[in-house]
C-alpha cells in the first residue's frame, strides 16, 4: 500500500528528527529487501538495452568523446577494479565516478532514452550508468544491479510525481542525485544512516538552474545528468567514510524547499511505497521511439501520419498557419510560449532544435519520418521550404490538455494535443493525438523486441555483429549474471570507430 510523506519547511528550533525527513524516508526504501517483481525485472533489462542503444549511436559525437577522454585520463581508484567505458575495450577501465560520467553523457546526448513526466521531468535511465559503474568496480552481480535499479527508478519517479523543480527554474537532475545515491546504497547493501547521508549530499550538490535547457541550449544538457550520477557516487563514498551532510536537506529553513522551490510555506505530498511493498515505479515510465524531447514524441507520430495522408500539407505555399493546441509544459518549454527566438533559428544547435516543437513538427510533416541524425543536420534545418513552413507553426496552451498532462489516471494522462492547420484556401484540417505510438497506451507499445530492434538499428554502424549478440545475451540474462559477467556489460566499438571521433585535450 502506497504511503504519503508530507513535506514542509521546518524552522531550526523545531529540530525535525531524521525519522521525519524525506531523505530518511528515501533511504528506508533503499534498505527495504523486498523482492523485485518479474515484470519489473523485464523492464529493467529493456532499459539497459535502451541505454546501450542510444549510447552506441552517440559514440563519435564531440560531447561524448570529450567526456570519454576525461574518464580515460583518470586511473582506476584503488578500492576496486574500475568500470568500463562505452565504446572502449573490456580491459580499458576508469574510476567508477568517471566511467559513470562518460557513460552518462553517451546515454543522454541524443535525448533518446526513457522518460517520466508528472509534476516535473525526468529521464530515469540516467540512473543506470552510475549504478552499473559502481557494480563493476565493487564486484556486484546481476541480481544486485536489478535491486539497485528498482530502488533508483522508484525514488526518482516518486520525487517527480510530487515535486516540481522546473516551476522554480531548477534543473530536473536535482531528483536524479538522490535517486542514484539511493540505488547505489541498495547495490552495496549499506545501512539506512549511510544512505541518508549520501542522499543529502547528492541533493545538495546537484541543484542548478534550468538555464541549461533555456535559450541557446549548450552541450551541458547532456552532461548535467552525468554530473549528477558522478556526484552521487562521490556522495556515497563520503558517507561510507562516516562523514555527514547538510540536514534536513529538504525541510530546513535554509534548505532546498525554502530557498530553491516553493518557499517557507510550501508543502508537498510525496507518494512512497510502504515497507514491504514492491518497487514498481519503472513500469510507469516510457521510452522514446524518436530522438527528441519526450513531449515531441506524439507530435512526431501525428505529423508523420498527416504528411503521409495529406502530402499537400508539406508545401508551405498551401499552408497559412499551423497551431498546436497542447499542455502548458509543451507550450512553454518546447513551444512558442518559451519566447526563445532560437527555436525558429535554422542555424541553432542540435540541442536547441531538439527542444523546438515547431521545427520538429515541420520536419516530421514533410519527411513523414524522423531520424536521430538526418533530421537535425544543418542542411535539413536550413532547407528553404522547411524554414517557411516551420515559421508558420505556433503552439497554444489548452486547459484540457494541461489537465490531462497532470492527470494521475494513466488512462487519460496525455502528452500530445490537437493540431489546427489552416490552408491557404481557407479550409481547415484538424487532428489530435494523446500519447506517442510507442507509449504503453499508444498504437504500438514498445516491447522487448522493439528495444532489441532499436539497439540493433543504432548499434550496427559502430559495433561488430558478434559484439551486438554478446551484449544482448548478457543484458537479457541480467538477474543471473555473475560479478565477472557484470563487468563485461558494456559495448565495444568496431576497430577504428573511436579513432574517428574528436579527441579534445584538456587539463587532465
Amino acid at each position: 500500500m502506497t504511503i504519503t510523506h508530507h513535506l514542509r519547511v521546518h524552522r531550526s528550533e523545531e529540530n525535525l528528527a531524521r525519522e521525519g525527513q524525506l531523505a530518511w524516508a528515501l533511504a528506508r526504501i533503499a534498505v527495504d529487501p523486498v523482492a523485485v517483481d518479474d515484470d519489473v525485472v523485464d523492464m529493467i533489462i529493456n532499459r539497459i538495452i535502451d541505454n546501450a542503444a542510444v549510447a552506441a549511436a552517440s559514440l563519435t559525437r564531440r560531447p561524448v568523446s570529450a567526456a570519454r577522454q576525461q574518464a580515460l585520463d583518470h586511473a582506476v581508484s584503488i578500492g576496486g577494479v574500475g568500470a568500463t567505458v562505452f565504446g572502449c575495450t573490456l580491459e580499458r577501465r576508469s574510476s567508477p565516478e568517471w566511467a559513470a560520467w562518460a557513460n552518462g553523457v553517451a546515454v543522454r546526448e541524443l535525448d533518446y532514452h526513457d522518460t517520466f513526466l508528472a509534476a516535473d521531468y525526468s529521464h530515469p535511465g540516467d540512473n543506470i550508468p552510475p549504478v552499473l559503474a559502481v557494480a563493476q568496480h565493487t564486484g556486484g552481480d546481476g541480481a544486485a544491479v536489478v535491486r539497485a535499479l528498482a530502488t533508483a527508478y522508484e525514488v526518482q519517479i516518486d520525487l517527480v510525481r510530487a515535486i516540481s523543480l522546473h516551476k522554480h527554474k531548477i534543473d530536473h537532475v536535482a531528483h536524479l542525485g538522490p535517486s542514484a545515491a539511493a540505488g547505489i546504497g541498495t547495490l552495496l547493501d549499506l545501512d539506512q544512516e549511510t544512505i541518508y547521508q549520501a542522499i543529502g549530499q547528492a541533493l545538495h550538490t546537484t541543484t542548478a538552474t534550468r538555464q541549461s535547457r533555456k535559450g541557446e541550449i549548450s552541450t551541458w544538457k547532456a552532461h548535467a545528468p552525468a554530473f549528477a550520477g558522478k556526484m552521487a557516487i562521490e556522495a556515497v563514498d563520503r558517507a561510507m567514510r562516516g562523514e555527514t551532510s547538510p540536514s534536513p536537506i529538504y525541510e530546513g529553513e535554509d534548505g532546498v524547499i525554502a530557498w530553491m522551490l516553493g518557499g517557507p510555506d510550501a508543502t508537498y505530498d510525496v507518494p512512497l511505497p510502504a515497507e514491504g511493498e514492491s518497487k514498481r515505479a519503472i513500469l510507469d515510465s516510457y521510452t522514446k521511439e524518436h530522438s527528441a524531447e519526450y513531449q515531441a514524441q506524439a507530435w512526431i507520430d501525428l505529423a508523420r501520419r498527416l504528411g503521409t495522408e495529406r502530402p499537400d500539407l508539406r508545401d508551405p505555399e498551401n499552408v497559412a498557419s499551423i497551431v498546436l493546441h497542447t499542455s502548458h509544459h509543451t507550450h512553454y518549454v518546447i513551444g512558442s510560449g518559451s519566447g526563445d527566438p532560437q527555436k525558429y533559428d535554422p542555424t541553432a544547435s542540435r540541442e536547441t532544435l531538439d527542444h523546438s516543437i515547431p521545427y520538429i513538427f515541420a520536419v516530421a510533416l514533410q519527411d513523414a519520418a524522423w531520424h536521430h541524425v538526418d533530421s537535425y543536420s544543418p542542411e535539413r534545418a536550413g532547407r528553404e521550404d522547411t524554414v517557411a513552413l516551420w515559421h508558420k507553426i505556433t503552439t497554444a496552451e489548452d486547459a484540457e490538455w494541461t489537465r490531462r498532462y497532470h492527470s494521475e489516471d494513466p488512462n487519460e494522462k496525455a502528452f500530445g494535443g490537437r493540431v489546427v492547420i489552416t490552408l491557404a484556401d481557407g479550409s481547415v484540417v484538424e487532428d489530435e493525438i494523446a500519447v506517442a505510438d510507442a507509449h504503453p497506451l499508444g498504437a504500438r507499445p514498445f516491447a522487448r523486441e522493439d528495444y532489441v530492434r532499436k539497439f540493433r538499428l543504432l548499434a550496427e554502424p559502430v559495433l561488430l555483429p558478434d559484439e551486438i549478440e554478446r551484449f544482448l545475451d548478457l543484458a537479457q540474462r541480467l538477474p543471473e549474471l555473475t560479478a565477472d559477467e557484470v563487468q563485461q556489460l558494456t559495448i565495444v566499438a568496431k576497430p577504428g570507430v573511436l579513432a574517428l571521433a574528436p579527441a579534445p585535450k584538456g587539463l587532465f
